[in-house]
């Protein structure tokens, strides 16, 4: 699915150049669940920023389901972001004035989705997630594991080949983190590509293969064995 190859990010200001991401090459198959690892300022989000298309490379290829995606536009990196990521943030970016049911629809407007159709899929998903019984409620009336959750639910409500994940779990307690890492692995069991940014060495356990990275690069790459069921119980 992903395939990036030299891949480097330079920030330049008048003063300083400064080398986040340096000739890293990195391939995740479809239905893989990948952990990137790594010290502060290793690069890590300016990798998960890139592979989400919200950045751009300086240099090197982005292989994305077969397309060239280093060299596109703003324009054309939102088109394929929209149709085909969907991200979970560490902060939620829940929108306090709408109801659970209303942000999870959120996305599906900007798609024009029909509205018999949007009603379908959040209900769906509502279900999936298992926060249909707060469907009505607002993000503060809920738990931080359960708007993270109604997070995941809108990341998964336009049916996306890709999750990106950027410290899930980071502004969680270890219950409710754990919670959130059970419903990640959960969905990778049923198909889903998740890559996500940690620093919890736990978290990347759920993960069928984590990635350390320093100074721009990728340093080292390890497969999963632990098994997910002595995690989840």
């Amino acid at each position: 699915m992903i395939t990036l190859t030299d891949l480097t990010k330079v920030y330049r200001t008048e003063e300083v150049e400064t080398t986040a991401l340096h000739k890293l090459n990195l391939t995740v198959k479809e239905g893989e669940f990948v952990s990137i690892m790594g010290t502060s300022g290793c690069g890590k989000s300016t990798l998960l920023n890139i592979i989400g298309l919200l950045d751009a490379p300086t240099s090197g290829s982005y292989q994305f389901a077969k397309e060239e995606v280093s060299k596109y536009s703003e324009k054309q990196r939102a088109l394929v972001r929209k149709a085909n990521i969907g991200f979970v943030f560490q902060n939620f970016n829940l929108i306090d004035e709408l109801s659970v049911y209303e942000n999870i629809e959120l996305p599906l407007i900007y798609n024009k989705v029909p509205s018999s159709e949007r009603k379908k899929r959040v209900n769906e998903i509502l279900e999936r997630v298992g926060i249909a019984h707060r469907a009505k409620h607002f993000p503060l009336q809920l738990s931080g594991g359960q708007q993270q959750r109604v997070a995941v639910a809108r990341a998964l409500v336009t049916n996306p080949k890709l999750i990106l994940a950027d410290e899930p779990t980071g502004n969680l307690d270890s219950k409710n983190g754990n919670e959130v890492m059970e419903l990640l692995a959960e969905l990778h069991a049923s198909g889903a590509t998740i890559i996500m940014v940690t620093h919890s060495s736990y978290d990347a356990q759920f993960s069928s293969r984590i990635v350390m990275m320093k100074d721009g690069e990728i340093i080292s790459e390890k497969t999963n064995t632990r098994d997910i069921d002595v995690l989840v119980q």
